[in-house]
């Protein structure tokens, strides 16, 4: 990857580098792109593109409802309170 490359990812990241950092990450960068190019030559015709290397499963619990605080309580730790429910300034005109 070139020095004008790592500087352009840069400033399209909106990412301030250091000149150690442009070395650095030309280095870096250039070595991920070669994984990228070992793993093009792994043949994937035969596996569909959702496929997944693990069983997923869906956990459902019931939805059981469970005692709270009394509303008076709750109402209590507010400011300023209207027809039993929190009053609060408006944020729409």
């Amino acid at each position: 990857m070139s020095r004008q490359e790592v500087e352009h990812i840069a400033l399209l990241a909106r990412v301030g580098l250091t000149e150690q950092e442009v070395e650095r990450f030309q280095g870096h960068l250039s070595q991920i792109l070669d994984y990228f190019a070992i793993l093009e030559e792994v043949d994937t015709s035969g596996i569909s593109p959702t496929a997944q290397v693990i069983a997923l499963e869906n956990i459902f619990r019931s939805d059981v409802a469970s005692p709270s605080l009394p509303r008076e309580q709750v109402l209590a730790n507010g400011p300023q309170v209207e027809e039993g429910c929190f009053k609060v300034k408006a944020v729409l005109e």
